[in-house]
């Protein structure tokens, strides 16, 4: 569910925004003065402009003249809010915060109306505006398409889930809700949700396994199947954050979309219930389904989720799910069946840096997303918990601020410096910390490659990237005689390299069918604010008794949802597309290159990301409906039975398994390589290969021509060059000759593409060929 985010590459961000001269720079700043004394009551003009002229006077006691504080001040906030907001330099700031009738001083935060920002990142928004040629205008977001979520239920209160100025639920829907523990969603001709239009819950297999019971609820305790739903198919909502980080406005990739809940893990999630679930929403008529779970790799009829998912896109339904989240280990890829779009995680350019800055000046890059909450500018007392330690404790606990290891006494008012490591979590200290009267923490990391995590602190933390930056401090701390530091940090938009891959999503290659290319397609799962549970806190600690209706997850739980909901757009534009050929305009529309326009870079090496982590690339939402005038062909359900029995499942289990008694294999079998997938990999090639591909127009007559993009250890041809279609639908071939050169490579596997272009528009097949290499 939660992963660390990453961190390198948003420090090196952060390293550069601030690697500057030390000049006077100046920047906005709010001045908060607190609520008016008039309540509710409207002022009068009279009172706004007394109440203007007072700002000028405020800000002209720390500048030359009331004209030079008319000038800084761009905003005088009179009605409801006291206070201005001004551009001032930072000492400038520092001062106006020691004023009496000052109630904080705060940087003016970069808050663009963005959802998890993901959104805007994909293209589908443009500060706070929709563009004519996104997606969600074309797909008119989602509307009255039904997406079925897999996972551990659903908060149906949440405002996520609000159904003003929707319409009547969809005639074809047969589904309800289990309406036990407060469960409610709407019942046909009934006054209900008609957002949330189903919630179920699935625990039988679950209480076989454990051989205990559970609450027969759908509601969601854990918070994940919450923001899961939320992402793929939530309404808008502004204001949404977390403990005032990722301000904006939460939507999901179908905003217009109806939603329906199937509660499946407990805990852990098992195949029986899963299926069973899968087996219901096919019933009850969904459309899309996001399933963002899974296990390690397994054969297509062991693995629940490739059963039932394959019986859902026999019925026109595209399942989505999860690659999984044990990267970098090579192979890891989970729900690799060719017939599931499989999605990795990727990052967002929006970064959280908190930094502790010493009382000699000295800047320590950290990452929170609990900042700006002490008076901006004013350092306060640094300790060390072992000097301010409960007389009744051990040093021990106490530099890891374990609970009760601290002296209320000595902690009140103070920053405290502890270690990360020890019983207890991290958020937890920052809790231990909050109750003896601290007011900020800096997490000291204990390794030289020890990365800092993101979490829903209790007070401003500064989380430490390394064992030096800790050590540093701590020498800082020994040898000053009052020693003291200040946190700073805001959310930060636009300011760093993205997509990275995430280094905990699972790459390929495909452990079960090498010839099939996994992950498929990456999109947005790093830090994504999203819809949560208001069962648990957000660090979902026991001790944790805050309630928030927002939360951040990373994970490819997180990227998933993203590609349903886009799969939802795509399904409102065209309901005749196969779940294939939903699959295939993703794929072949996907980026490889970041927001810099360099190519996509691994969290873990900080090299060029490949095929096997990010699949075809990242998303693009806003090409895959109409720029794709010429797609890879919709794979059939034939063709799966083909692949099903070229990877030696017998016609007669086959004939179970789809219900087609009059099912016979191919003889001779289809060579898996022609398989008409929109990827083309090769496992350990050996002399002349030859992959036939069938492409399909589905726009206005064109020619087109390809581009080999082909390692030079490779000999690649393409026959024929070029293809000219005269009508819509028209398909033709074409065959792709590939062969290994003499001699070495200095890398097992290869890299590449075939790319075909009527000069305005690109189709893209990522290319993949592997070698043995001689021992």
């Amino acid at each position: 569910m939660g992963i660390p985010g990453l961190f390198l590459l948003q420090l090196f961000s952060i390293f550069c925004a601030f690697h500057s001269p030390a000049l006077a720079v100046k920047r906005s700043y709010i001045v908060y003065l607190g609520p008016h004394l008039h309540g509710s009551r409207q002022p009068s003009m009279l009172e706004v402009n007394e109440r203007t002229d007072s700002h000028y006077e405020i800000l002209a006691t720390y500048m030359t003249s009331k004209e030079k504080a008319k000038e800084a001040i761009f905003y005088s906030y009179t009605y409801s809010i006291t206070g201005f907001a001004a551009i001032l330099e930072e000492e400038e700031a520092t001062k106006i915060s020691k004023h009496p009738e000052v109630v904080s001083v705060l940087p003016n935060e970069f808050n663009d109306l963005h959802t998890t920002r993901s959104w805007e990142f994909l293209g589908s928004e443009k500060n706070g505006q929709i563009p004519a040629d996104s997606l969600w205008r074309k797909g008119r977001f989602g509307e009255d398409v039904i997406i079925g979520n897999l996972d551990t239920g659903v908060w149906p209160e949440s405002e996520t889930f609000n159904d003003e100025g929707m319409g009547p639920i969809p005639s074809r829907w047969k589904g309800y809700c289990d309406r036990n523990d407060g469960v409610k969603c709407n019942r046909k001709n009934s006054i209900g949700n008609k957002k949330l239009i189903g919630a179920r819950y699935f625990n039988k297999g679950f209480e076989a396994a454990i051989g205990n019971s559970v609450n027969n609820t759908a509601r969601d305790y854990d918070g994940h199947g919450t923001h899961t739903l939320a992402t793929a198919g939530g309404r808008f909502v502004s204001g949404a954050n977390l403990v005032g980080a990722a301000n904006g406005t939460a939507k999901g990739g179908s905003p217009m979309a109806r939603v329906a809940s199937y509660k499946v893990c407990w805990g852990t999630c098992t195949d029986a219930d899963i299926l069973a679930a899968i087996d219901t929403a096919i019933h009850d008529g969904i459309d899309i389904l996001s399933i963002s779970l899974g296990s390690r790799p397994r054969q297509y009829f062991s693995h629940g989720i490739s059963i039932g998912s394959f019986h859902a896109v026999r019925n026109g339904i595209p399942v989505v799910c999860s690659a999984g989240n044990s990267g970098p280990t090579e192979g890891a890829v989970s729900n690799v069946a060719p017939w599931i779009i499989t999605v990795a995680a990727s990052t967002i350019d929006r970064d959280f840096p908190s930094d502790a800055i010493l009382g000699n000046r000295r800047r320590i890059k950290g990452l929170s997303y609990n900042t700006n909450t002490l008076p901006v500018g004013k350092y306060q007392p640094l300790v060390y918990p072992e000097d301010v330690k409960a007389a009744n404790d051990t040093t021990e606990n106490a530099i890891s601020c374990e609970p009760g290891s601290l002296d209320p006494a000595k902690v009140k008012g103070k920053i405290v410096y502890c270690l990360r490591g020890g019983n207890i979590q991290e958020t937890e200290k920052t809790l231990v910390v909050f109750k003896a009267g601290g007011i900020g923490v800096i997490l000291a990391g204990q390794s030289p490659t020890s990365l800092s995590s993101l979490e829903p602190y209790f007070v401003p933390t500064a989380s430490l990237v390394t064992g030096a930056d800790s050590l540093s401090i701590l020498a800082y701390i020994r040898n000053t005689k009052s020693p003291k530091a200040l946190i700073r940090g805001a959310t930060e938009v636009g300011r760093t390299v993205a997509p990275i891959m995430a280094s905990f999503s699972s790459p390929g290659p495909n452990e079960i069918t090498p010839e099939i290319l996994n992950p498929d397609i990456t999109a947005p799962g790093v830090n994504i604010l999203a819809a949560f549970t208001e069962a648990i806190g957000p660090s979902s600690r026991p001790l944790d008794k805050r309630r928030v209706p927002f939360t951040i997850f990373s994970g490819t739980s997180m990227s998933c949802p993203h590609i349903a909901g886009i799969a939802g757009l795509l399904k409102t534009i065209h309901p005749d597309w196969s779940p294939a050929a939903i699959k295939s305009a993703m794929m072949t529309t996907a980026s490889t290159t970041s927001n810099v326009r360099q190519p996509i870079l691994d969290e873990e090496t900080f090299l060029p990301a490949t095929a096997f982590t990010y699949g075809a690339g990242h998303v693009r939402p806003n090409l895959a409906p109409v720029f794709i005038l010429l797609r890879i062909l919709s794979l059939t359900m034939a063709d799966y039975y083909n692949f099903l029995c070229s990877i030696g499942y017998n016609a007669s289990l086959l004939s179970r398994f789809t219900n087609e008694t009059t099912f016979r294999c191919p003889t001779p079998k289809i060579n898996l390589l022609d398989l008409n997938y929109p990827s083309i990999t090769v496992p350990n090639i050996t002399g002349n290969v030859k992959v036939t591909r069938t492409l399909k127009n589905v726009g206005t007559p064109g020619k087109y021509t390809v581009k080999i993009d082909i390692p030079f250890e490779i000999t690649a041809s393409v026959k024929p060059t070029t293809l000219e279609f005269m009508k819509r639908n028209e398909e033709k071939k074409y065959t792709v000759a590939l062969e290994a050169k003499e001699g070495s490579w200095s890398v097992r596997t290869q890299f590449g593409a075939i790319v075909w272009s009527d000069g305005k528009h690109e189709v893209r097949t990522p290319v993949v060929i592997s070698k043995e290499f001689s021992v």
